[in-house]
């Protein structure tokens, strides 16, 4: 598993990852909260650990672009503070779980490897809006209904949900899905894609699953696609609200 820890103690966030690599996890630091932000968006670790006094952005700052980036990745909380305030307002700004210093190397990897068992249990279901994935029972719905795909229908949507908020390159994809060398040319992902599309009612440009030009495709994290419902809601109010305007002018 790749873990984060954003922590500006660098003694401290040493020591920590010696303990966590130890039980084989790959371990990343970053020591102010800009870097955290950076690091979590580039890597997307599966659990990260956020130490709340740091420069550039502290951390209740960092936890809340974390979670707008990404809603369901695991995060521990570690500090010195002692309010009560402070630690119900990190956990009820998604924080998962929550340490006071000092504490104990055997009990964070302990909490550690909590938090990433119920984040595999949690990663066997995948949704994006309306659409879930179900990994275990190898089936798709989208609005409750079942969408029938196959082998290589599923396993494309699966790692473009795996990956949901980051691009996934058509190299990535030929690889993971189809097992092919990069270095073969071929349309495939673009013809799955489009059949994807098609039975998922996804229509052009796509809102579940995006095309970046020259780059690859993205299915979106949940706070975008929850905005994109806002704007595309307001623009409908606004379209009803003009018909019914002109319906009601007395005609000339």
């Amino acid at each position: 598993m790749k873990l984060l820890i954003a922590e500006d103690d660098r003694a401290l966030a040493l020591f920590l990852r010696r303990g966590l690599e130890a039980d084989g996890h790959r371990v990343l630091l970053a020591f102010d909260g800009g870097a955290a932000v950076d690091t979590f968006r580039a890597e997307l670790p599966d659990l990260t650990i956020l130490d709340l006094n740091m420069p550039v952005k502290d951390g209740e700052q960092v936890l809340d672009e974390i979670r707008c980036m990404e809603p369901d990745l695991p995060v521990l909380i570690l500090t010195g503070r002692q309010e009560i305030e402070t630690r119900v307002r990190c956990l009820d700004h998604g924080a998962d779980d929550l340490m006071l210093k000092p504490f104990s190397l055997y009990e964070l990897r302990a909490r550690c490897r909590a938090l990433l068992r119920r984040k595999r249990e949690a990663r066997l279901l995948l949704r994006a809006g309306d659409l879930e994935l179900n990994r275990l029972d190898h089936t798709v719905a989208r609005g409750g209904l079942p969408v029938p795909l196959t082998n290589k229908e599923f396993s494309l949507l699966e790692q473009l949900m795996l990956n949901r908020g980051h691009c996934v390159s058509r190299v990535e994809l030929l690889t993971t899905v189809w097992n092919m060398e990069p270095a073969q040319t071929t349309n495939i992902v673009d013809v799955y894609v489009n059949y994807l599309r098609r039975k998922l009612k996804d229509a052009a440009p796509g809102k579940l699953i995006r095309t970046l030009r020259g780059k690859g495709y993205l299915v979106p994290n949940e706070s975008e696609l929850t905005a994109l419902d806002v704007a595309r809601s307001a623009v409908h109010a606004i379209a009803a609200s003009s018909f019914a305007a002109c319906a009601t002018e007395p005609a000339n």
